[in-house]
């Protein structure tokens, strides 16, 4: 019977079929070789382990396909784990289709991107918009299905069209309180913050990262992103003060220098970018992470938070 990964639970052998995100041979503290594997459905993924490196090697088997597991659930620092017993690659008699086991947006991407679109228009300064409008032209096409990260948050199909309308539509519900913020740099920023992932990262059209880029490894998308601003805004005689304030906002959006940021924020859209980015991206997790967590119960610690643990209250069922 094929169980969904949202139900698997410590001490069980499950099996099914699942989306083998990432298959990587390491090696262990006494030397030896093992399959650090992260397998995948609609509902959520699991780090998986393969420690018979002959079970896979001289098969067909490799990341980006659904494969048939049989595997035992375990428990390391705090995170739920499968040891892999038996895995094989799908034939035309499991009538599989691949899209049934990805995670995506919950919204089409021509809706995500129509969404975009309506607030680009709404930009009014020329200049802006201009340098707005030809970066995001460049990357629309693999916008449609790349994700935001390679893991963690919104590392869903279309996860960072996703990124980009919610934090679209927070920014708006801010320009109300805030009235004497500028819009046209806040929704650019929104819009431009994270484009260049698109070339810091490799992803197929399933929205599977396969790896960083080598640029993407020495550069980063801040500094990839910076680039494009300069190009795009020299390229069209942009103000030079508004090509400042774009790079401005990207390269400060991660706050501090251990994030990437060598400049905090210096003007007050800067400051509100990295707000709405973080806020963003902490819900996606929070939410990811209680999805699985039953009433009156507290999730596993949450890395990416502090080794925080979640409590989901009565109070929302």
């Amino acid at each position: 019977m094929q169980r969904q990964i949202i139900t698997f639970a410590k001490g069980e052998t499950v099996q099914g079929y699942y989306l083998l995100k990432s298959m990587t041979l390491k090696t262990s503290n006494n030397n030896n070789r093992y399959y650090d594997l992260i397998i995948s459905d609609q509902t959520g993924e699991i780090n998986g382990k393969i420690w018979d490196p002959d079970m896979v090697e001289g098969t067909e088997i490799t990341e980006g396909i659904v494969v048939k597991i049989r595997g035992l659930v375990n428990e390391w620092q705090g995170q739920l784990q499968l040891k892999v017993e038996r895995i094989r690659k799908t034939n035309a008699g499991d009538n599989i289709n691949v899209e049934d086991f990805i995670q995506s947006a919950p919204y089409t991407a021509m809706q995500m991107m129509d969404e975009i679109r309506n607030y680009l228009i709404r930009i009014e300064n020329e200049d802006i918009r201009q340098i707005t409008r030809v970066m995001l032209n460049e990357n629309a096409e693999k916008l449609m299905y790349y994700p935001a990260a390679m893991k963690n948050h919104h590392s869903i199909r279309g996860g960072l069209l996703y990124h980009l309308t919610t934090m679209l539509k927070m920014a708006e519900r801010v320009l109300e309180v805030y009235t004497h913020l500028n819009g046209d740099l806040l929704y650019a920023g929104v819009i431009l913050h994270d484009l260049a992932k698109i070339k810091e990262m490799d992803a197929n059209e399933l929205g599977i990262v396969s790896s960083y880029s080598p640029e993407g490894m020495l550069l980063g998308h801040l500094i990839q992103g910076i680039k494009d601003i300069e190009r795009i805004g020299s390229e069209n005689n942009a103000d030079r003060e508004i090509i400042v304030l774009l790079e401005h906002m990207l390269l400060s959006h991660h706050y501090e220098p251990e994030y990437g940021s060598p400049k905090r924020p210096m003007i007050p859209e800067a400051e509100i970018l990295h707000y709405l980015d973080m806020i963003d991206a902490r819900m996606f997790d929070m939410q990811k992470a209680l999805e699985t967590v039953s009433p009156g119960e507290f999730s596993d610690k949450i890395w990416l938070l502090n080794n925080r643990q979640l409590y989901r209250p009565f109070l929302n069922d």
